[in-house]
């Protein structure tokens, strides 16, 4: 593609983006369309940094609004290049990315060009590798070197959601439980101590955890703490001295990172647990005047996320967040991945009406 047309409709935009493969680590090219399909629009500041773009309005409002999208995709498994097909007798895009998020980024960046006189100031965010390790996610790093661009009274992220409004979301936390045991032959396996089988009691206090669902400022969040991977055994004729198996927590965003913490090694004590991974959840933050105001503005009833997202980027910052964008959560990252035209339109609608 040699230029992205800022000017067709979103569905045209959604389905522009998602024939450029930009899996993780591979983002440059559409980062380059994106700048250049911007660069010509006076009324907006644009930087760029690495594969991340922003681009702001400074009119001079009393407010600002930080809006914000990834531009990243899981890999591609024979579901590219977009199909536009029917379901239902309702048109749909069909391909990767159309969920997760490129039809939130498409209506994002038609916005953007559009929306010359915003009510306030915005400061539009497409950043790269969300879908990998957060020390590569591209707002986590721009929130580390460019702090002062998060400056805002409320932030959007374009996550699908069904076009519904989800407020704060989910902390998560990996962490790895070890036992130990004594290598030996099989054929002898009383010489030795067998690792996996000292792992039995994890999957048992596993199996009994039972999910709390915690009320935060009007939305019932639900936890998880499960095993999502377990690890043993070095030959098929060993018995193994090592076994290790990774759990995530995900928790309410009533708790700090410190608590999540104690709580997995509460569960796991007189285990070894090693934690790899930890993020904080976010408060819906729906109290704030700009969260009322967009609510009532698209009509909308708040629901809570359930999955980890940047919204707690801006959470940590003190900027209430919320997630809105078309696509359901539960096609993403799905090898059927695909959304509804008319969802695309409603949340272009909802946010140009809000905006203007």
């Amino acid at each position: 593609m040699a230029s992205l047309d800022l000017t067709a409709s979103a569905a045209e935009i959604t389905r522009a983006v998602c024939d450029v493969p930009s899996v993780s680590g591979d983002e440059t090219h559409l980062a380059d369309l994106i700048e250049q399909a911007l660069s010509g629009c006076a009324h907006l500041d644009v930087l760029r940094i690495g594969d991340t773009i922003v681009a702001r309005t400074n009119l001079g409002r009393a407010q600002r609004v930080a809006i914000a999208g990834h531009i990243d995709t899981v890999p591609i498994n024979a579901n590219l290049p977009t199909q536009k097909r029917t379901e239902d007798g309702e048109p749909i895009l069909w391909g990767r990315g159309t969920v997760d998020m490129k039809a939130g980024l498409a209506v994002q960046l038609k916005l953007a060009a559009e929306l010359t006189e915003p009510r306030v100031d915005l400061t539009w965010m497409w950043y790269d590798h969300e879908e990998v390790s957060s020390d590569l996610n591209g707002l986590n790093r721009l929130s580390q070197s460019h702090p002062e661009l998060f400056a805002a009274d409320f932030a959007i992220l374009g996550e699908p959601t069904r076009g519904q409004v989800e407020g704060g979301c989910n902390g998560t936390l990996r962490a790895v439980v070890r036992t130990f045991g004594v290598r030996a032959h099989s054929a002898r396996a009383w010489v030795g101590e067998n690792a996996i089988h000292a792992a039995a009691p994890i999957l048992a206090r596993l199996a009994e955890y039972r999910p709390r669902t915690v009320r935060v400022d009007g939305l019932d969040y639900r936890e998880g703490l499960n095993a999502v991977r377990i690890t043993g055994g070095v030959a098929g004729n060993v018995i193994p001295d090592l076994c290790e198996v990774e759990v995530n927590f995900r928790y309410a965003p009533d708790k700090s990172m410190a608590q999540a913490e104690n709580v997995v090694r509460s569960a796991f004590e007189g285990f070894e647990v090693e934690i790899t991974d930890l993020a904080p959840g976010a408060r819906p933050g729906l109290d704030a005047p700009l969260a009322q105001e967009f609510l009532a503005a698209i009509g909308a009833t708040p629901y809570p996320k359930y999955g980890w997202t940047d919204v707690a980027r801006f959470s940590a910052l003190g900027v209430p967040a919320v997630n809105y964008g078309p696509g359901d959560p539960l096609l993403a990252h799905h090898d059927e991945e695909r959304v509804p035209i008319a969802q695309i339109v409603a949340v272009e609608n909802g946010l140009r009406a809000w905006l203007t």
